[in-house]
């Protein structure tokens, strides 16, 4: 005869524990399905639709205090950031983001032909024009990595010996029309904390003058000496994707003679001493002019955050592979 037992409260969970394990694991997303998330109007929208948002950041930060954290960030920090969700894609698709950005890189060519440009040539997209626009990078160096052999000295006529020397040019370009220049068989990560104006002459940083046309950089660098040599450097801007610029092609480099009267002051502009001459043409007797046709190996850019950890820091057995693209 059978007869009923009531169970007490522990024995019943224990009960639910133990039936809970062969149910499987527990998928919470799963009650996500079927949920509609309405799309958040962009910053500036004339919506009138009051629309919630399910983010926690944007409901406890204004639309205005985000875009003024937008507007502080490089160019290339909004594209990261852009990604992140829907709302901050639609919000850095703001014109004057991406105008403000446009009118400091190409502040040589002056507001008018850039707004003419911006109009005529990219729709009138400011963010256009910053991709597909040919453009400086001045948030690294560019580094061009060079080799020859050079023959030793024979040891108990046994021996050959050849040595493999590597050497680097570094380009540091400024939105002003400035740019500093150095030779040197030092790495990377050691050359860039000397890369700039305030460098001591013990760093043998040079300082020139440049400027962009289209595709194509023109830039000349005035070495100081008993016989003052200009340097010439012709170089093209590319990119290995759409708006990397990340490369430039060195075209010429050319070493020539100046006349100390055509130098009223050293801080004078030197594409303007140049304007105008010839590729062999020197103003100086003593000091002819070189066009150099070794030592052209590509400039390859190395961003600021990844100067410790480029691959170009690497010993030179260690860098055989190594190919600019």
């Amino acid at each position: 005869m059978a007869s009923d037992v009531s169970l007490p409260p522990e024995a019943s969970t224990y009960s639910r524990l133990i039936a809970m394990q062969f149910m499987g694991t527990e998928r919470p997303w799963l009650n996500l399905y079927g949920i509609r998330v309405r799309p958040v109007a962009a910053f500036g929208s004339v919506s009138s639709k009051d629309l919630v948002d399910p983010a926690l950041i944007h409901r406890c930060l204004p639309d205005e205090l985000l875009f003024e954290v937008f507007a502080r960030m490089t160019p290339y920090t909004l594209g990261r950031a852009a990604c992140v969700c829907r709302k901050w894609k639609y919000a850095i698709r703001n014109p004057s983001l991406w105008r403000s950005a446009c009118l400091k890189t190409w502040q040589l060519s002056g507001p008018i032909t850039n707004y003419q440009l911006a109009h005529s040539v990219y729709d009138g997209s400011w963010k256009n024009m910053w991709v597909h626009r040919p453009r400086i990078r001045m948030d690294g160096l560019y580094v061009s990595r060079n080799t020859y052999i050079r023959v030793g000295v024979a040891e108990w006529k046994v021996t050959n010996p050849v040595h493999v020397v590597c050497y680097y040019r570094y380009l540091k370009f400024y939105p002003n029309g400035k740019f500093v220049y150095k030779i040197s068989s030092q790495k990377l990560k050691e050359v860039a904390k000397c890369m700039n104006f305030r460098a001591s002459k013990t760093d043998c940083v040079h300082k020139g003058d440049y400027g962009l046309d289209g595709d194509l950089i023109k830039a000349a660098i005035l070495y100081p000496g008993l016989r003052r040599t200009l340097l010439r450097i012709h170089l093209r801007v590319r990119g290995t994707t759409v708006g990397a610029n990340n490369r430039l092609d060195l075209l010429k480099l050319v070493t020539t003679g100046v006349d100390d009267s055509e130098l009223n002051d050293p801080n004078d502009d030197m594409l303007g001493v140049v304007e105008g001459w010839q590729e062999d043409e020197t103003h100086n007797p003593d000091v002819p002019a070189i066009s150099h046709k070794r030592g052209l190996t590509p400039f390859v850019f190395v961003p600021f955050e990844e100067v410790e950890t480029s691959v170009l820091n690497l010993p030179v057995d260690k860098m055989d592979y190594f190919v600019t693209g």
